[in-house]
């Protein structure tokens, strides 16, 4: 007489309700894992960021497309990568992805000023954003941004990390990376950019779709000199 089996009890659902969130979590960051080493040899053809963005466009115009084209790290102007550098990540070569300085002084500023007004992300931080995730801010994205962050500057160099955050960051209203972003605001290939023409690109960044409406604010211009006056000390990636 063979014995009747016994209902799963609570703990079995309990077990479950813990191995699933698991193995999931586990599956999102092996398909970012694999997609970052593609990357490596291989350039993205749209981010994450990107789709958002071009998504918003043709809820107001079908046919809009966002304007982004690739081109090598050696054909963009060395004025844009010290520009971005001086702007957006002084440490750049020196820090593992987080800059936890950085960080800090940017936690102390916002409390000061009782509001967000300093970041604080490097330059690897934002190209994990920008690649993966969507503009909206949450602990659980932050920390999601972190670990492809690490994961980014395990599995490449500084100059290849660089290189793609020059071509796909956002420089205005549907314009993305050093090439769009030379011919939108200035008719020219990113290649020929000059030193006043790098730094304001660089200090759009920031708000780039506002500055891409109003480009002669005075913060605009006092930023842009400040920059300039930065930029020759700024160690980009070779």
């Amino acid at each position: 007489m063979t014995k009747a089996r016994k209902p799963p009890g609570r703990f079995s659902w309990v077990k479950w309700m813990f191995i699933i969130p698991i193995v999931l979590f586990m599956a999102v960051q092996a398909y970012f894992f694999v997609q970052i080493w593609w990357w490596v040899d291989h350039n993205p053809t749209m981010t994450s960021f990107m789709r958002e963005q071009q998504s918003a466009l043709r809820e107001k115009n079908p046919k809009a497309n966002i304007q982004q084209q690739w081109v090598p790290y050696e054909r963009i102007s060395s004025n844009l990568k010290r520009a971005i550098i001086a702007s957006e990540d002084a440490n750049f070569n020196d820090h593992e992805g987080v800059d936890w300085d950085a960080l800090e002084k940017a936690y102390e500023r916002n409390q000061k000023r009782k509001k967000v007004t300093h970041g604080g992300s490097t330059i690897t931080q934002q190209l994990a954003k920008n690649l993966f995730l969507s503009g909206s801010r949450s602990y659980i994205r932050k920390g999601q941004e972190l670990i492809i962050t690490y994961m980014l500057e395990t599995l490449m160099d500084k100059q290849r990390i660089f290189e793609i955050y020059l071509n796909v960051v956002e420089f205005g209203k549907g314009t993305f990376g050093a090439e769009a972003a030379a011919k939108h605001y200035y008719g020219i290939p990113a290649s020929r950019l000059n030193a006043a023409q790098a730094a304001r690109l660089a200090v759009m960044l920031p708000n780039p779709r506002y500055y891409d409406a109003h480009r002669d604010t005075n913060y605009l211009n006092r930023r842009t000199a400040t920059i300039l006056k930065r930029m020759n000390s700024a160690e980009v990636p070779r």
